[in-house]
């Protein structure tokens, strides 16, 4: 097959860490052609999809003294060319956020791939329905006690009621801007100011699980399915377990709670075009269901000795040949 990714300049990736580069990892190790392009190089010619796109060849990364290890020159780039985008047999959407309207924009001209020739991944329109915070509200079985606001009156009253709780934006990743808040503190009105853009701009408030000292789950889905996860562990005096602010990264198992979690949410997911997802979940309550861009496969594999990303491809490989 031939497999386009849509991501952030390869230089700027960290093939140790990023799922993107296991992903093209995998597709080269499975024999497949591996092409890369950037969301501001897509076009819409003749009423198709096109984008200036490279084929490039990689150096995988290698497991020494339990982390990844990779070479300084670890990818090499043919020259562009510039292609319809079905001429793909997948294409996947990995772009990191904010989803801002570049993001959107490119959204839009994915809506003009051919989807009987080629896959997106994930759905465009399911990435435009799926606010990384907000679509977790439906789930409400699933979920803590949360409020979307920009009123500081109603936060204040929720955090009142809650006592502490953690307010995020809602356009935020890698816990970017995420605050924990507390009844009494002096700098409580300033900090929803701040995150709300003088209350112009909703954010998020959830109630603070006390769990989440004990570790932040980042649960992989595949098609609706959980297929491995990892737990992200606070460190020092930082609240937030996200990798990319220093969490320290364990291995877990699947609870009987977060596999319920899962099935309730893998109808909509199907529903939606969602086909690679990670959730977070703490103290067995969904917290954000993240689709744009999801990591944790390079953790997940080196705990637990498994190849997540040669799974998604296969899986890949598997609806080509319906």
């Amino acid at each position: 097959m031939k497999i386009a990714f849509i991501i952030d300049p390869i230089d700027r990736l960290d093939p140790t860490h990023d799922t993107s580069v296991a992903f093209m990892e995998a597709a080269q190790q499975l024999g497949h052609e591996v092409w890369i392009t950037q969301a501001n190089r897509l076009s819409v010619v003749e009423g198709k999809a096109w984008a200036t796109l490279e084929r490039v060849k990689l150096v995988p990364v290698t497991l020494g003294d339990n982390r990844w290890i990779a070479v300084d020159r670890w990818f090499e780039i043919e020259p562009p060319t510039f292609a319809p985008l079905e001429t793909m047999d997948a294409v996947f959407m990995r772009t990191d956020p904010p989803v801002n309207t570049a993001y959107l924009y490119a959204t839009y001209i994915l809506d003009y791939i051919d989807p009987t020739k080629t896959k997106v991944i994930n759905s465009p329109s399911g990435i435009r329905a799926a606010n990384e915070k907000m679509y977790a509200l439906q789930f409400t079985e699933a979920i803590p006690e949360t409020i979307v606001t920009q009123e500081k009156r109603v936060i204040l009253q929720f955090l009142e009621q809650q006592g502490t709780a953690v307010l995020k934006p809602l356009g935020g990743k890698a816990g970017e801007g995420i605050l924990f808040l507390q009844s009494g503190d002096r700098n409580l009105n300033s900090m929803i100011e701040i995150s709300t853009q003088q209350g112009t701009l909703p954010i998020m408030v959830q109630t603070y699980l006390p769990q989440a000292k004990d570790g932040d789950k980042r649960i992989i889905l595949l098609n609706g399915e959980p297929i491995g996860a990892v737990n992200r562990i606070p460190t020092g005096n930082e609240f937030r377990g996200n990798m990319a602010v220093g969490g320290r990264s364990a291995q877990t198992d699947i609870t009987d709670r977060e596999r319920e979690i899962c099935a309730q949410l893998a109808p909509t997911l199907q529903k939606d075009g969602l086909f690679f997802v990670g959730i977070d979940v703490i103290g067995g309550y969904l917290t954000e269901v993240n689709v744009t861009s999801p990591t944790g496969i390079r953790e997940v594999d080196r705990l637990n000795n498994t190849q997540l990303a040669v799974q998604v491809i296969q899986s890949i490989e598997l609806v080509k040949q319906k």
